[in-house]
């Protein structure tokens, strides 16, 4: 994990942002995915420690931000300071796919309601950012929630703690652990 620097200080993203967790998406056992929120309330949506990518030591083949025929988030385009023209979101919208070498095939969703700020570019070229550091560089999306929304977008997520027990029930309950 992703964590401070050895000399004891907190990480800038342990400094900054408060962890948001969302389990098991759409009923896919340990579908895990982790939602920073900084406090200028933008989201940046990241797979938990928890994800089978990160947990199975998975080589990724693909990844693919486009969601239907119509639809692309490579597409989405903003502007202005207020950051007009981005896609909005739900929380059950797919932001890509992901297809490892096994051929397991992963949806990402933004588990928050916003405009899409950016999608990460980076991880198409380098695959590997997304499980050498998915909290940093290896992110997947950046959302802005709705101002008015930005204090209850975190309702129905769980909090760092509340994570920690489902991930630790998850192994000490399931014969075969995610």
């Amino acid at each position: 994990m992703e964590g401070g620097n050895n000399d004891g200080t907190p990480s800038v993203i342990d400094r900054y942002f408060t962890r948001w967790y969302k389990t098991d998406l759409k009923n896919k056992p340990c579908e895990d995915h982790c939602i920073l929120q900084h406090s200028n309330r933008i989201c940046v949506v990241t797979l938990a420690e928890s994800h089978p990518i990160l947990q199975h030591g998975k080589k990724i083949k693909s990844i693919n931000y486009q969601i239907s025929a119509n639809c692309s988030r490579l597409q989405n385009k903003v502007s202005g300071k207020s950051k007009r023209g981005g896609q909005f979101l739900t929380e059950l919208a797919p932001l890509c796919r992901i297809t490892c070498t096994d051929g397991e095939e992963y949806t990402i969703f933004s588990c928050i309601r916003g405009r899409l700020l950016e999608v990460n570019e980076d991880i198409l070229t380098n695959p590997n950012l997304l499980l050498e550091k998915p909290s940093t560089e290896g992110y997947i999306a950046v959302v802005l929630p709705k101002f008015e929304e930005s204090k209850i977008v975190t309702q129905g997520l769980l909090t760092p703690t509340e994570y920690e027990e489902i991930v630790s029930k998850r192994q000490n309950t399931t014969p075969e652990p995610c």
